[in-house]
């Protein structure tokens, strides 16, 4: 049966709160995912939280009793609260109706089938949390095989990563490894890297993309190393009409994953 919990002092509220840091997560082996929408994305991939988190006001919206339904029958923990604790677990003034903590999962690279999409998305030494949330949005609104973090990146289970996902977390695989077990891999099978950058005259419309395509996104602010773009097939830029000189990594991921998608379907 559904728990009810409304002290701050809970145990079990207080071990939960410390997930919002990555020491904690790393050694729970936990994160947490805050909102109807991203949870209802969760249950639909077939992932459940060990601790779904709601308020009384509301339990009678469909998609909460789904979501308590199906965590009760799983074993999990469907817990009645109030807003001021779920604001306090997902760090929101104004929190959504529910916070699931869920346990962390990524693939490896040895388990990811490149001939699942002809798309691939890589991002290097990616910093922000809202940029590799909306890269994770943009691969699967691209259909993309899954996202490839190589090297030291931001958390994907930050809260404010699983929040700019909207869901997609759970719905495009993740791989984390280091550029020289990425690039062993890649060239162990089919797959054409192209990299973002400001350093070539190749125009990413002239290109033309064999599939499958691994885009590489490289850091915010210092773009790829130099050794990274000279193992890349291709190195292509979009052009800039302005006076920036540069895209935000994830509209520029956006962009480019878009043009190889336009021409893999014509």
């Amino acid at each position: 049966m559904p728990r009810e919990i409304t002290a701050f002092s809970n145990p079990l509220i207080k071990r939960m709160r410390t997930l919002r840091d990555k020491k904690h997560r790393r050694d729970e082996g936990l994160f947490l995912a805050e909102g109807l929408r991203i949870l209802t994305e969760a249950r639909e991939a077939a992932r459940l939280p060990q601790y779904l988190f709601y308020t009384k006001e509301s339990a009678n919206h469909p998609l909460v009793l789904a979501l308590i339904d199906a965590v009760e029958g799983k074993t999990g923990w469907a817990v009645e609260t109030n807003a001021d604790i779920l604001s306090k677990l997902s760090g929101k003034d104004n929190p959504g109706a529910v916070v699931g903590v869920f346990a962390e999962f990524e693939s490896k690279l040895e388990d990811l089938d490149r001939t699942r999409s002809p798309i691939w998305l890589v991002a290097e030494r990616l910093r922000d949390p809202g940029n590799l949330g909306t890269i994770l949005r943009t691969a699967d609104a691209v259909g993309a095989g899954g996202l490839i973090l190589v090297d030291e990146c931001v958390d994907p289970f930050s809260v404010e990563a699983v929040r700019a996902s909207m869901g997609a977390l759970f719905t495009v695989p993740v791989a984390r490894a280091p550029w020289a077990e990425f690039a062993t891999w890649l060239r162990k099978g089919p797959g054409q890297l192209v990299g973002l950058s400001l350093d070539t005259d190749l125009d990413y419309q002239a290109a033309r993309y064999a599939a499958p395509t691994f885009l590489l996104t490289g850091n915010e602010a210092q773009g790829m190393p130099d050794f990274m773009a000279r193992a890349c097939d291709l190195t292509v830029k979009i052009p800039m009409l302005g006076k920036a000189d540069s895209l935000n990594a994830a509209v520029a991921t956006a962009v480019m994953a878009y043009e190889v998608l336009n021409q893999q379907r014509a």
